[in-house]
């Protein structure tokens, strides 16, 4: 026996040598309903553990500690004690706190039976452990440490979430299995920090859901989002392991400070809060601007022109400073239009650069003049969204250590990222991405469908070009968007836990957590065809994409199925669970069927009934039954799902946009037609992740990534940040190549269809190079000119194409041949003519 097999037997002997304590630590802590020599017993029959806190630790410790107290009961029916400052623990006692807020912790660190320096000096980190012996008196303790008050709150509710509350417990009526009794396995301490320094959600175009079920079920007094609705969705945040906010600021909702609570509510659970990507200086122009200026001022204001009205602007500004100065805030620096229109101004470039300068220096002044410590360690963001990333590329020069944060192109593909030297700012970079939009080419508002494969292909690309100190994700009106937020904060938390190789499979692991490991496999395999489905096609946007009859039919049979695979699945799933079963899986997946049901159904109603066939007026009713069916099930949202709590939330026609409306349908059917039916086009259809070769040099991966585009699974190249390759470097550059039989020769049409992604930043395409039997390669690049009427189509139809003509000068086997210059580019489909 060699010497490192010899050391490799003595490791292994070594282990089953060790106390059975040394063993089970380096597993890491687990939860369990059993107990065991070692375990902790939070709930030991029927009998609670008491938790401990200091009354000095922050607010958010106190509000996490009874949060946590709630979850036991929840889960066991018992009911824990919370004990402040109380110097007689019991022999099993749990014990939450911050390093340097609570004795309790602070006494467990110097005494060495913590590990304090994975927590000291550290940002939003959490340990939990179970420590033998803590103090005199005290058998084995639960302890659960933060390395600030947020981190505390998070190590609270992870713990909480192993034990099996889920953190859509409230948002999503996600009720938790009953348990006798509850254990937390000694091991490892679990100890944690965030990918993302600043994570949250963005509340937006809440007029049609959130803003009209909070009048009518939260903030009743104010019939509007006030204090009681952000209580709730900060909770949710902590429980996220999100930290930060923009509020809602449509003209539906008053502005945020408006309601003197919301700031102070934000600073007791902790929520750092933020504005918009328009609203200055955590202003809400729309309100407190246009509509609230003269019962703040006394006097009606002047335009909205910084150049024509700097002092008046710049009061306004100071006045929100002085008032937010003391909560943890990020300031939007900058300005656009009191909405979300270009910043009013001069008409030349150069003299618009040249003011929006000036707006970000005066905005500094104000802050270093009002917060008393240096300026450029006050959290500033500027977001280069729509008109300000032109001028942005004109040349604005942006202070060091702002961050900026970039936005995608309101449809989940980023569009633009740091370079090398934007790279090195102290200010960092980061994300705005939407998984709700209203806008260009068309909203939507409705459901929820940017799959959690593509969210992790454009954030971990983000991320990989620096984008880590702030993603802000636009989610509408949180419902129904749960499952892709609660995916966006998980990958914010740990970018290395859900990779754009493993995403897939986050549905399963989510409904597992969520509903139970018996009906992970299908819920995931339900999601997946939603997710694929939508890619094509988003609901709302099925009356703007042309599918053929073949492809029309697939939707529909495919939505029938996952359809009637939901419903099935409904029927088994625990009486508890089956409200939050409706708003998560059936109502999105019923609503998507429904709607591709009604405008497909309608189409094929005309088109038969020209052409003479009776058949035509069933697909009539069809069309018909579709579109009061989406009445009728999202009433029941509103109205009879968990007693009418989400009265108000779900509305079947946000902006009341013609897509949601009854499309004309026949209603006769002409005389029959003699007329030849158009012959479908020869076409050859091959998903690319179906090649013969792959290469690709050492460094990169070509990797089949599931769930990524359309179809359901791309090809591409990773990591993110190589170095495009050259037109005249392509023997060098990485490649696929696929074995096509052509029936005939002569000229033939190859169409690649990609993920519409744009390139990471200025000089960097997305480009393919292609070749038939090695004929000169044709490049191509599929990422068009900012939001032409390309994009728009690529956006809508979920894919970039490009189109190259090539002589076939055989029939049989042809080779075709690949090549993946840029990095970003994800190949999905060939098809051929």
């Amino acid at each position: 026996m060699n010497f490192r097999n010899l050391a490799g037997l003595l490791v292994l002997i070594s282990f089953f040598l060790l106390p059975e304590q040394s063993r089970a630590q380096k597993a890491g802590i687990a939860v369990s309903e059993i107990n065991s020599a070692l375990a902790f017993p939070v709930v030991d029959d029927e009998k609670p553990a008491a938790i401990y806190i200091d009354a000095k630790d922050a607010e958010v410790v106190h509000i996490t500690a009874e949060a946590f107290k709630a979850d036991i009961q929840l889960l066991t029916g018992q009911t824990a004690q919370v004990l402040k400052n109380n110097p007689a623990l019991t022999a099993y006692p749990i014990i939450i706190g911050t390093m340097g807020q609570s004795f309790y912790i602070d006494q467990l660190a110097k005494a060495g039976k913590i590990n304090s320096a994975c927590l000291s000096g550290k940002w939003e980190t959490f340990s939990v452990s179970v420590v033998e012996n803590p103090v005199k008196g005290v058998k084995r303790a639960l302890v659960i440490a933060g390395s600030d008050r947020r981190g505390t709150a998070y190590g609270v509710f992870q713990l909480s979430r192993m034990l099996g509350v889920s953190p859509l417990c409230w948002w999503a009526d996600v009720k938790p299995e009953t348990k006798k009794s509850l254990y937390v396995k000694a091991g490892q301490p679990l100890v944690e920090s965030p990918s993302v320094k600043y994570r949250g959600i963005f509340i937006n175009d809440e007029d049609w859901g959130i803003q009209p079920w909070a009048a009518k079920m939260m903030d009743t007094d104010v019939k509007d989002i006030g204090p009681k609705t952000y209580t709730k969705i900060f909770e949710l945040l902590l429980r996220l392991k999100a930290n930060y906010i923009w509020p809602g600021m449509h003209p539906s909702t008053k502005a945020f400070y408006y309601y003197a609570n919301n700031p102070v509510m934000a600073d007791k659970y902790g929520i750092i809060l933020g504005s918009s990507h328009c609203e200055p200086m955590l202003r809400n122009n729309v309100f407190e601007w246009a509509e609230n200026f003269e019962h703040e001022y006394g006097k009606k204001p002047g335009e909205w022109r910084y150049d024509l009205n700097k002092n008046e602007i710049a009061t306004y500004w100071t006045d929100r400073v002085k008032q937010a100065k003391n909560y943890e805030s990020v300031y939007t620096v900058g300005m656009r239009g009191i909405h979300d229109g270009s910043m009013p101004g001069p008409k030349d470039k150069n003299e618009k650069v040249k003011l929006l300068g000036e707006v970000i220096a005066d905005q500094r002044a104000i802050l270093s003049k009002n917060i008393t410590k240096p300026v450029s360690s006050i959290p500033q963001i500027f977001c280069p969204y729509k008109e300000v990333l032109s001028l942005y590329q004109a040349g604005l020069k942006l202070p060091d250590d702002v961050t900026i944060v970039w936005a995608d192109d309101n449809h989940g593909y980023i569009r633009q990222l740091s370079n090398s030297e934007e790279q090195k700012r102290s200010g960092g970079s980061g994300v705005y991405y939407h998984i709700s939009y209203w806008g260009a080419p068309q909203d939507y508002l409705w459901l929820s469908s940017i799959s959690p494969s593509l969210m992790a292909y454009e954030l971990t690309k983000a991320y990989q070009y620096k984008a880590d100190r702030l993603w802000v994700i636009n989610v509408g009106d949180i419902k129904p968007a749960e499952m892709e937020t609660q995916f966006a904060m998980d990958l914010a938390w740990n970018v290395d836990q859900w990779k754009p190789e493993n995403a897939d499979r986050y549905a399963e692991s989510w409904a597992a957590e969520t509903f139970g490991a018996e009906f992970a496999k299908p819920i995931a395999e339900i999601k997946g065809v939603y997710y694929r489905l939508a890619q094509a096609a988003k609901p709302e946007h099925m009356a703007s994409v042309n599918f053929t009859d073949e492809e029309a039919d697939e939707r529909l049979a495919a939505y029938e199925k996952i359809y009637q695979q939901a419903k099935s699945l409904h029927d088994q799933i625990p009486a508890r669970l089956k409200d939050a079963y409706f708003e998560l899986i059936l109502y999105p997946v019923e609503g998507a069927m429904l709607m591709n049901q009604k405008i497909l159904y309608a189409k094929k109603s005309l088109v038969l009934a020209a052409n003479g066939d009776q058949s035509a007026l069933s697909y009539s009713k069809k069309s018909k039954a579709a579109f009061d069916q989406i009445q009728v099930i999202t009433k029941k949202y509103n109205k009879e799902i968990a007693g009418g709590k989400w009265n108000g939330m779900m509305s079947w026609k946000p902006r009341d946009l013609a897509v949601f409306k009854m499309p004309k349908v026949a209603d006769t059917v002409a005389p029959q037609s003699s007329a030849p039916k158009a012959k479908a086009e020869d076409k050859i259809t091959v998903r690319a992740t179906e090649y013969l070769v792959k290469s690709s040099p050492k460094e990169l991966s070509l990797q089949i990534l599931k769930g990524l585009g359309l179809g359901g699974n791309g090809i591409s190249v990773l990591s993110f940040t190589f170095k495009p390759f050259s037109e005249k470097d392509l023997q060098n550059a990485p490649f696929v190549s696929y074995n096509i039989d052509f029936k005939t020769q002569g000229e033939h049409q190859i169409e690649v269809k990609c993920l519409p992604t744009q390139g990471v930043n200025s000089g960097i395409k997305v480009r393919y190079a292609i070749s038939v039997n090695d004929d000169q390669p044709q490049v191509i690049n599929i990422s068009p000119a900012s939001e032409n009427n390309i994009w728009k189509q690529n956006v809508l139809q979920g894919y970039a194409s490009g189109i190259t003509k090539h002589q076939v000068n055989k029939t049989g086997k042809s080779t075709v041949k690949i090549y993946m210059l840029d990095p970003g580019l994800v190949l999905n489909q060939l098809e051929i003519k």
